[in-house]
Order: structure tokens, then C-alpha cells, then sequence
């Protein structure tokens, strides 16, 4: 799978949930750059999934099943951790 490069990573982290948009955009500013390609793939494969998925998931109402997908959500939500 090819890498997206920033400015596509950035547009895609731009979502139709402003609660998704707090996580996701300060998240790819601070990490992305230095992140492995694995980590890369897996958060790029995240943003493709429906806004009402991703929301269940970041705030907790519902597990995510796949495994690789629950450990990035886990680093996206702790850099927006206080």
C-alpha cells in the first residue's frame, strides 16, 4: 500500500464530526511525520472507516474488533489526553 503524503493525510482527518476533528487533526500534526509505515497504513486504513463507526469507537460506546485498528485509537485518544 502506497502512503498518503500530509496534506492528503490532513484532508482526510478533516471528518463531518467536529468530535472526530479535535482528535484526528492535532494527532496527525504531532505524530504522523514520525510514525513507522505500519503505523502509517493503519491510520490511514482507520479514516476510511464511516464517521458513525469511528465515533462508537473514540468514545468509547463500542469496542473496535479489529486489533491493529484499537491500538491506534488508543494512541490517537491518548495525545488528546490532557
Amino acid at each position: 500500500m502506497e502512503l498518503m503524503n500530509i496534506a492528503r493525510v490532513r484532508w482526510a482527518c478533516r471528518r463531518g464530526m467536529l468530535e472526530l476533528d479535535v482528535l484526528f487533526q492535532p494527532f496527525v500534526e504531532a505524530q504522523y511525520e514520525a510514525m513507522t509505515d505500519n503505523d502509517k497504513n493503519t491510520f490511514i486504513r482507520l479514516l476510511e472507516c464511516e464517521d458513525p463507526e469511528l465515533f462508537a469507537w473514540f468514545m468509547g460506546h463500542e469496542q473496535c474488533p479489529d486489533p491493529l485498528f484499537a491500538n491506534m485509537i488508543v494512541k490517537v485518544r491518548g495525545r488528546a489526553a490532557p
